[in-house]
């Protein structure tokens, strides 16, 4: 892990370093479960997960039932960093169109597989944030990486995000992307700089309203986790 990120947290200093040493922890812990092929009854939905993509996890459901909840019937949904693709495929039980794109491209055929494997209709492709996504969506989904340190490896990439370099892409660009009236969710927790995402989405025009949450204790620290459902602030994305 770099020590040469050039974020500088919304967060003591103390603060900062229970997270690099919690993270050390869980990497090394989610390395040894995903070196092998696992099967996830999830939601009512199957999913398997490929060694190399990041495993379904305890704290999943607080988006996945909150997709479930907010989709709507003729939606237009982004399932962004889709991962196994288990948001984009709980999506399209509803929805009338649902993309699905993620960087890694082993994610990308998960995602593929997943959603043949749950009998629904879900474009997948390669994408560094909006580099491949074309068009308009009602509803966003977002589940980006915690931590703002450089990963080692494409496995790390789904919980570490050098200098926040794709949420802040993401939050620069979503503007082209998200209809007028569309919504957006997006996980986040304590374990990263929380404060951080909530600037990014108030720069952006964003209001935030908690739709799920629950708190963990790891290590003797308290984590929150949180679902946000983020709308435009004023009609139209446009800023007071």
């Amino acid at each position: 892990m770099t020590e040469q990120s050039r974020h500088r947290p919304l967060m003591s200093a103390e603060h900062a370093e229970r997270i690099r040493r919690w993270h050390e922890n869980a990497y090394r812990a989610a390395t040894e479960e995903g070196a092998e092929e696992l099967t996830f009854a999830y939601l009512s939905r199957t999913i398997v997960v490929p060694p190399g993509v990041q495993p379904i996890t305890g704290m999943s459901h607080l988006l996945g039932e909150a997709v479930l909840a907010e989709v709507k019937e003729g939606d237009r949904v982004l399932d962004m960093g889709t991962g196994s693709g288990v948001n984009a495929v709980l999506a399209a039980s509803k929805a009338a169109e649902v993309l699905a794109v993620d960087v890694d491209p082993r994610a990308v055929e998960a995602a593929r597989r997943n959603a043949e494997r749950n009998g629904v209709q879900v474009e997948v492709r390669v994408s560094d944030v909006f580099s491949a996504v074309e068009g308009v969506f009602d509803l966003i989904v977002f589940d980006p990486p915690f931590r703002w340190f450089a990963p080692r490896d494409p496995f790390e990439a789904a919980t570490t995000d050098e200098d926040y370099r794709a949420m802040t892409a993401f939050f620069r660009d979503v503007r082209g992307h998200l209809a007028p009236d569309g919504r957006m969710l997006v996980f986040f927790g304590t374990s990263g700089d929380l404060e951080h995402l909530r600037s990014l989405a108030r720069a952006a025009g964003f209001g935030a309203e908690v739709v799920a949450h629950r708190d963990l204790d790891k290590e003797g620290w308290r984590v929150d986790y949180y679902t946000f459902l983020m709308r435009w602030v004023t009609p139209g994305g446009e800023l007071d």
